[in-house]
């Protein structure tokens, strides 16, 4: 039986994003390491099996937070505790500050950093066990089996993606700045993830993210929300983590972006949903965007909550929140 704890490693500590690419090269099984809230956690239970670790956090280049009328950009090292104190953040990017606020605890968000909780593994009631209880459930089809006991008839790993900041970030049209052996890249936040548990994250191998950037936001014509239901109000993943950006494009004319956490493999951006107009009616707007919530998130039993619930708390934070940030 493996005990519960971590195995042997070494840690390299590079000072430059470039000096971290050879690194990896370097020791092409190693893994980058940030905060360490989910990764050191997942390496105990016996989940990553790497020898080597290349520390992140000595790298200057990824503590940079900088907000101003050009935009917001946040290094992959910032933490969530220096998100949240943000005064330009909480001011302009309401979504972002919320959600960095609400993930797991303060002590955790001292450590944790958005780079980390944008590539936060994927979560499910049959991977996240001890070693004993995988190993004698026949492991899974994430890790070492060959079945997936959440959807046993299909090939897919239904695990799901629980990461707060990528929904926030969705809204307000963040992208990501990534390094790797073949330099440097920009891609849209929603880019970087599929629709695969086992396989969740689009970074090539030797890849990590160096930083995000936000457009510039005016809160006098765009606000935003996130919100989220979990088993507890604290230290908890969301079942359900929903991000709302309201922007109101001429006087009568009202838009919205949604994005949704906790139910599929991959944060979901809703597609579909039209501009409001002082010709339609809101609560009918409104009842539409539930409908569609509901039809493109999908759910799986991978926590021990109904997925059904998680489906309508999806929807109905959705429509809260779109109502709220609107006020009408």
């Amino acid at each position: 039986m493996m005990s519960e704890c971590l195995p042997d490693f070494s840690i390299t500590r590079p000072k430059s994003v470039e000096q971290a690419i050879s690194e990896a090269q370097n020791a092409p099984s190693g893994r980058f390491l940030a905060g360490g809230t989910d990764l050191i956690v997942n390496m105990r239970r016996g989940l990553v099996e790497t020898g080597n670790l290349i520390d992140l956090t000595g790298i200057p280049e990824l503590r940079k937070l900088k907000a101003d009328q050009t935009g917001l950009t946040i290094g992959a090292g910032v933490t969530l505790s220096e998100i949240s104190a943000n005064e330009s953040i909480c001011r302009n990017y309401g979504a972002i500050a919320q959600a960095s606020s609400l993930v797991a605890g303060p002590g955790h968000r001292v450590a944790a950093t958005i780079g980390g909780n944008l590539c936060l593994d994927t979560r499910c009631l049959y991977y996240n066990q001890s070693h004993w209880w995988r190993q004698a459930n026949d492991y899974c089809l994430k890790f070492k089996g060959d079945l997936c006991h959440v959807a046993p008839a299909g090939k897919r790993c239904r695990a799901a993606f629980s990461g707060d900041m990528a929904p926030a970030l969705m809204v307000h049209d963040a992208k990501l700045e990534i390094a790797g052996p073949e330099g440097r890249r920009q891609i849209a936040v929603v880019d970087l993830y599929r629709e695969d548990g086992a396989d969740h994250l689009q970074l090539e191998p030797g890849e990590f993210i160096v930083a995000v950037e936000v457009p510039p936001a005016d809160a006098t014509t765009v606000t935003s929300a996130y919100a989220k239901v979990g088993v507890r109000n604290a230290i908890d993943f969301p079942l359900a983590g929903i991000a709302v950006a309201y922007r109101k494009a001429a006087p009568t004319v009202h838009s919205f972006a949604v994005a949704i956490t906790g139910t599929n493999s991959a944060p979901v951006l809703l597609n579909g949903l039209e501009k409001l107009s002082e010709e339609d009616e809101p609560e009918a707007y409104f009842a539409e965007l539930d409908k569609l919530v509901q039809k493109q998130v999908s759910p799986q039993r991978t926590s021990t909550t109904a997925a059904h619930y998680r489906r309508l708390s999806a929807a109905s934070l959705a429509r809260r929140l779109a109502r709220e940030l609107s006020a009408l």
